[in-house]
């Protein structure tokens, strides 16, 4: 890869130099960003995801033909178990780091969701951060230890517009506190960080309908921007690292201070251009309904 196009990583070159991490939602968004942090901090990296072509193409970028990749529905125990066992026979029998970071939800009132649409953003968002993560530990970290960042939402206010998600976050969150204490006997850390609207392509999934929130949302933050996919990528990196040692069973937000603001109606932020984003990922582009 050309000087050019190298991540601009505030940490350390080859912090994790000897150390297979695990991403899943590897294939785009926060999870393709953070990949490339990653191993460009030595790490080697295994990815997963729903589709292989998005893995591939991400395997490409990194130019690493070392890169392992794995297209599975994290939802489903038997592909999971699948999908760990691969990357443990290609790693040596180790995975030292591990990012839950595949997801996904859409808006709608609570009145309007189906089942079917319930179940799957509760299984897309809170029972694969289990799956996977319980796998993890079982094959590896439970003999090796480790550190586990889950990659959630706010949930403490609810989440009206998008309930099933509120619920699965909650829960994921609520799994991260616990696995923190009964998986810490094994050197295993578990935390999460909480990203708030952030500019990465999962923007452009959403509805015509959620443009105007999405797009708008940024006056009510107090740093008055949307986040970067890089912002997110960083502080997963500082929890899977040694710096974060004594660091477990923590949510980190990263959302400009919105949970903050709250809906407080006796003071509003003025508008200011302030805040400056770091944007250390060469191959990042905004959301097309951005711009």
């Amino acid at each position: 890869m050309s000087n050019d196009l190298q991540y601009a990583s505030v940490f350390r070159p080859g912090l994790f130099a000897g150390r297979t991490i695990l991403v899943t939602g590897g294939g785009s968004g926060l999870g393709r960003c953070t990949a490339h942090e990653l191993k460009s901090l030595g790490a080697r990296l295994a990815i997963a995801g729903r589709t292989q072509e998005k893995l591939d193409q991400v395997k490409e970028e990194l130019g690493d033909l070392d890169t392992f990749t794995f297209a599975a529905d994290l939802r489903r125990e038997e592909e999971v178990k699948a999908m760990v066992d691969g990357v443990l026979a290609w790693s040596g029998g180790r995975i030292d780091g591990l990012v839950n970071n595949a997801g996904g939800q859409f808006p709608a009132q609570l009145k309007d969701i189906s089942l079917n649409g319930w179940n799957a953003v509760v299984n897309n968002n809170m029972t694969a951060t289990f799956l996977v993560s319980k796998a993890v530990y079982l094959g590896s970290m439970e003999k090796h230890g480790g550190a586990i960042v889950n990659v959630g939402a706010d949930f403490e206010l609810g989440n009206p517009g998008m309930g099933h998600n509120g619920a699965a976050r909650a829960g994921q969150t609520n799994f991260t506190y616990t696995a923190s204490v009964e998986w810490a006997h094994s050197g295993v850390r578990v935390n999460s960080v909480l990203p708030g609207f952030i500019a990465s392509s999962g923007f452009d999934r959403y509805p015509e309908r959620a443009h105007d929130v999405l797009r708008g949302v940024k006056t009510r933050v107090p740093l008055k921007r949307h986040g970067t996919e890089s912002e997110i990528a960083a502080a997963i990196v500082y929890l899977l690292s040694d710096a974060a040692a004594y660091v477990t069973g923590t949510s980190l937000r990263v959302d400009g201070g919105l949970h903050n603001a709250g809906k407080s109606s006796f003071y509003e932020v003025p508008d200011h251009n302030r805040s400056k984003p770091f944007n250390g990922f060469p191959l990042y582009r905004p959301p097309k309904m951005l711009e």
